[in-house]
């Protein structure tokens, strides 16, 4: 049996996606790779293949441990998607900067969940042929399309009437996910119901901290600002929910757009190239405020509009399933395995 032992702290701060896709990793594995796959977390002795999922310190000094085996980066940020997610003074974010490479320099193999970015890495001076594409997945166990009884049942418990149109949104409350944008839509939009699920992950050296703060604080009376909220929590919102908004500037491949794809919730977003590289087709997007307004009030008029991105996100879902990603991740580790026998990483 190959031993793979995970290293990752992505539990320690609530509420990042980074979170999200290493629990659902860690469930695929157990669940329909347990026979071929044993799979530790945070272990320091002997393993074959070693994933880093975060990039700790300590976790860098223990990559020269021969006991390593193969090391697997899994890369879930690049320094210029931190732009507009924290606040750092200028020698700081150059150190941190220039961490993060080499710490992504240090791995035999590297993982990225968006092709996009395979340039990218490879213009930081990393070996193209060492970084793999796999894309994020969600567990239709888990997230999943409520029956309406279940959605009525929680619009109920949250005082939402049947009839008022819902728009969800979540992620870190900060500059890069267009949070300013989503409460300059609910002021803009006052008969509908805005909400926003998540909190300040980095505390107070999140980018805009003391605005975003206010604006949490004293929101349009239409806009709920949730704050973290757990996995259950997040599937009822995404139910009710009549269009899910992620207005972000930039990302790598956000799992809250794949859970919204697997609930069946219809999904807006900002028209991103990344975006293009994954999910082309499957979403409604625009440039700025005034593009989302238009989308906005295009929906409301037209309800068949929204039946077929109801469709989509089910097929998106589909495409980026635990059982398809079962194969892909299978395939890569067996890969990795033999990579590692062949050039003695692997006792």
């Amino acid at each position: 049996m190959i031993k793979i032992n995970m290293f990752s702290k992505a539990d320690t701060v609530q509420g990042q996606g980074v979170g999200s896709a290493y629990n659902e990793l860690i469930g695929l594995l157990r669940k329909n790779l347990s026979s071929e796959f044993q799979v530790t977390i945070n272990q320091y002795s002997q393993s074959d293949i070693t994933h880093y999922h975060t990039i700790n310190p300590t976790y860098f000094i223990n990559s020269f441990s021969k006991n390593r085996g193969r090391k697997i980066g899994y890369v879930h940020f690049l320094p210029e998607t931190l732009e507009g997610s924290i606040k750092l003074p200028s020698g700081a974010k150059t150190v941190l900067y220039k961490y993060v490479i080499d710490f992504y320099k240090r791995m035999d193999q590297i993982v990225v969940v968006n092709p996009i970015f395979i340039d990218k890495l490879a213009n930081y001076g990393i070996d193209r042929s060492k970084i793999k594409y796999i894309p994020n997945f969600v567990s239709k166990s888990v997230f999943y399309e409520q029956t309406d009884a279940q959605k009525k049942q929680f619009r109920e418990k949250v005082g939402i009437p049947d009839d008022k149109f819902v728009i969800f949104g979540d992620g870190q409350v900060q500059v890069r996910k267009g949070v300013d944008d989503f409460a300059k839509l609910a002021q803009a939009n006052p008969d509908i119901q805005f909400i926003w699920a998540g909190g300040f992950s980095f505390g107070k050296i999140t980018e805009g901290y003391d605005r975003l703060k206010k604006l949490v604080a004293n929101p349009p009376k239409n806009l709920l600002f949730t704050g973290i909220i757990t996995r259950q929590e997040l599937v009822n919102y995404l139910n009710i929910a009549n269009l899910f908004l992620l207005p972000s500037y930039d990302e790598l491949f956000p799992m809250s757009v794949l859970e919204a794809f697997s609930c069946g919730t219809p999904v807006l977003l900002r028209n991103l190239d990344l975006y293009k590289a994954i999910i082309d087709g499957y979403y409604m997007s625009g440039n700025n405020f005034d593009d989302f307004n238009q989308i906005i009030q295009s929906v409301l008029s037209d309800p068949e509009k929204l039946k077929r991105y109801h469709t989509l996100s089910l097929k998106a879902s589909d495409e980026y399933s635990e059982a398809n990603l079962t194969k892909v991740w299978r395939e890569f580790y067996l890969e990795q395995y033999n990579l590692g026998k062949k050039m003695g990483q692997i006792k």
